[in-house]
This record gives C-alpha cells, structure tokens and sequence, in this order.
C-alpha cells in the first residue's frame, strides 16, 4: 500500500475550517507579510536591527510567535 498524501488534510480530530476562519486566515498571512516587508525596507533603509525588529515585534502583535513573528533570528 502506499502511503496517503497529508497535503489538504486535517489532523486526526481537528475539523476543516470554515470560510470564516479561513478568510481570517488570508488576513492574519497578508498581515504577517506586510509586516516583514515593512522591517526589510526598514533595514534596507539603514535602519539598526533593533529599531526595525522593534516595529516588527508591534506589527506582528497577536499574529505570530516570538517578538520576530516566527522569523528565526540567528547571528
């Protein structure tokens, strides 16, 4: 047997989300990524990491993980 695809699938005991949800969904992506272009423009303008990442940490508030919104921060 081979084994199902877990593409467009949901996890055992989750239920699909509503056109609602999922339109909340479209927002909160759309937000995160206007928030992440607006701290690259901000560090390509020669802003310092810790002024960009600040307005980060406010733009994602409530969207994503960690102050960086689920970017990784390695140096």
């Amino acid at each position: 047997t081979t084994p199902a695809l877990a593409q467009d699938k949901t996890k055992k005991g989750e239920k699909p989300h509503s056109a609602s949800e999922v339109q909340k969904d479209i927002l909160d992506h759309r937000a995160m990524a206007d928030a992440h272009l607006v701290a690259a423009k901000c560090l390509e303008g020669g802003k310092g990491e810790k002024e960009c990442h600040a307005q980060l940490a406010k733009d994602c508030k409530g969207l994503g993980i960690g102050k960086l919104c689920g970017m990784k921060h390695k140096h």
